[in-house]
């Protein structure tokens, strides 16, 4: 399970995504007027649904290295959600006023999702792996 590429492709992705409940990814004045507002993962309630979903779904794509089919819809589907979640923020970001910062860790957003097409391309290179194979035989 953990020899393969993809396992650790899955499980960097996930880690990035649970750091991004912990470090913002911008910094400025708030609707409220509140200045040095922090916006991270846990600032809202639909990013803290599809932040953990897409956590979640990771570590489970993990263990489903049996069923190659499955763990690469999983991981497709982890990659929608990935980009939905970059669309919630900048709709979070858009209630702010005034000029704001992007924190260097919103970096952590573009690892997800390339940590997740790696891990998808690993699954599909087994999957062919396999499927050439069982041609052989």
């Amino acid at each position: 399970m953990i020899q393969r590429i993809q396992s650790i492709w899955l499980l960097l992705a996930a880690v990035c995504v649970f750091l991004t409940l912990k470090f913002s990814t911008y910094v400025g004045t708030n609707k409220d007027l509140i200045p040095s507002t922090f916006l991270n993962g846990i600032a809202t309630l639909p990013l803290i649904f599809v932040t953990l979903a897409i956590g979640i779904l990771t570590l489970i794509t993990i263990f489903l290295y049996k069923n190659r089919t499955l763990q690469l819809r999983l991981a497709l589907l982890a990659m929608i959600l990935e980009a939905g979640l970059i669309f919630l923020y900048y709709r979070e970001i858009q209630t702010f006023v005034g000029q704001g910062t992007f924190s260097i860790t919103a970096i952590l957003h573009a690892g997800v999702l390339l940590f997740l097409i790696l891990g998808a391309r690993g699954i599909s290179s087994d999957n062919k792996l396999i499927k050439d194979s069982n041609r052989l035989r």
